[in-house]
């Protein structure tokens, strides 16, 4: 590919992007990095967050799983897979933290965490309905497998009896 013709695949990139799909990078990018970092912190200090968690009645089993939905969701945000279905999952793991351990509301830090929890919640909620838009592995899965369906249908149209199309004339995209 010849420098000209790369410049010319950037720009026609570029005008497909739109502004959206960049605020929708930079939304996930923010959103998941709050879990990531968490998931990482609890796992490397797992005795630690395993004593901390049992004070307050969390089981070592439910640490377990909330380092693997806050790891499993971060990621998948973050990557734009199966965005909407992390994006809900961390929504409503953040809903059940404010309800479960951030009800003091006698002390502001409480009630601040819990508004917090409310907020992440609802940029989660809002980001399983918007998708993860097309700088997202979801949008390279989707197109990927639209191609597939297209070669489906254009083998099938080729050996559907009466195809007046021979093997010979057959080009493969090699």
């Amino acid at each position: 590919m010849t420098p000209t013709e790369r410049v010319a695949r950037l720009q026609a990139l570029a005008t497909k992007l739109h502004v959206g799909d960049i605020i929708l990078l930079a939304a996930r990018l923010l959103l998941s990095l709050l879990f990531l970092h968490e998931s990482l912190v609890l796992a490397t200090h797992f005795d630690g967050a395993a004593k901390a968690m049992a004070a307050l009645g969390v089981s070592l089993p439910l640490l377990v799983a909330t380092i693997l939905l806050q790891l499993g969701g971060g990621l998948s945000v973050a990557f734009g897979l199966l965005t909407r279905l992390g994006a809900v999952g961390l929504g409503l793991f953040c809903l059940a933290t404010a309800m479960l351990f951030h009800t003091n509301f006698a002390s502001q830090n409480e009630l601040l965490h819990f508004e917090k929890d409310f907020a992440i919640a609802g940029g989660m909620f809002v980001l399983a309905i918007a998708g993860a838009g097309g700088i997202s592995l979801d949008r390279l899965l989707v197109g990927f497998v639209k191609h597939r369906q297209q070669d489906r249908e254009t083998v099938a149209a080729l050996m559907a009896p009466g195809s007046q199309m021979s093997a010979g004339e057959i080009k493969l995209p090699i």
